[in-house]
């Protein structure tokens, strides 16, 4: 592994959960003064090109951040040969992740908020289908869960 780990997070879309969680980890480890390899990916490819839901990008805005660059795309096998760490939003992403995963790779799997104390096994919820206050709930849920990992990460072995 790399000194300074690789992260990809990994939702359904691409254009909701894992694009937030990607920007609060970006965030995270800005603030701590490091550069870090960070991306996102959807299991699926219908989403793939498009920017992320205009409510996601309007939540990353009201928390300083401009995520309209960013642009979904399909997780690939290679990923688990180029990333540390990829890590799922929801139970359901995890299990196609480990089924994905090639028994070779490098890539360590979890789920996000795994890395939250007393949210172990918790989904960040999708917001897609709910109004802004949707939106609100999983930038809480992607931070907390970005301040975790960081912090896991950077922690002596």
């Amino acid at each position: 592994m790399s000194l300074l780990p690789s992260v990809l997070f990994v939702c359904l879309g691409n254009i909701c959960r894992s694009p937030l969680a990607e920007a609060a980890f970006r965030a995270a480890a800005d603030e701590r003064g490091l550069r870090l390899t960070v991306d996102s990916a959807g299991l699926g490819g219908w989403h793939a090109g498009e920017a992320p839901d205009p409510r996601a990008q309007e939540v990353a805005r009201a928390n300083g951040i401009d995520i309209s660059h960013y642009r979904a795309r399909q997780v690939a096998r290679k990923d688990f040969g180029l990333f540390d760490h990829v890590v799922a939003l929801d139970l359901d992403n995890l299990v196609a992740l480990r089924e994905l995963r090639p028994q070779s790779a490098r890539a360590r799997l979890s789920l996000l908020l795994d890395h939250v104390p007393g949210r172990e096994g918790q989904a960040v919820s999708d917001p897609y289908y709910s109004g802004p206050e949707g939106f609100l709930t999983t930038w809480s849920d992607v931070t907390a869960g970005a301040d975790g990992l960081l912090t896991k990460i950077l922690a002596p072995a």
